[in-house]
């Protein structure tokens, strides 16, 4: 189960970086940029899970994790214009299911 979960998670990363890189560049070109810090409650309870989480967000283009509260599982992340839970972290359930 742990494979697919990092099948999965690889996947769906790589696509995350794919497609929020073509954003920041059209962003870039349009000026089209509004940052914000956003608090997200992660559903993942394990420390190195978190960090891979962590991780992953500040990989992806125009967001970056600047704070992460292992014991309440809270992550602040700056983000280069507002943007949903869901889009900042596809690929929470696959790191999920790898650490979990």
């Amino acid at each position: 189960m742990r494979l697919l979960g990092v099948i999965g998670y690889l996947a769906v990363l790589i696509k995350a970086i794919c497609e929020s890189w073509v954003d920041v560049v059209k962003r870039s070109i349009n000026g089209e940029i509004h940052p914000q810090v956003i608090e997200i409650e992660s559903i993942i309870n394990n420390p190195t899970g978190l960090v891979l989480l962590s991780w992953s967000i500040t990989a992806t283009p125009g967001t970056l994790v600047i704070d992460l509260i292992p014991e309440e599982r809270k992550l602040k992340v700056a983000v280069i214009s507002p943007r949903s839970r869901e889009d900042i972290v596809p690929f929470e359930p696959y790191i999920k299911k790898i650490f979990d």
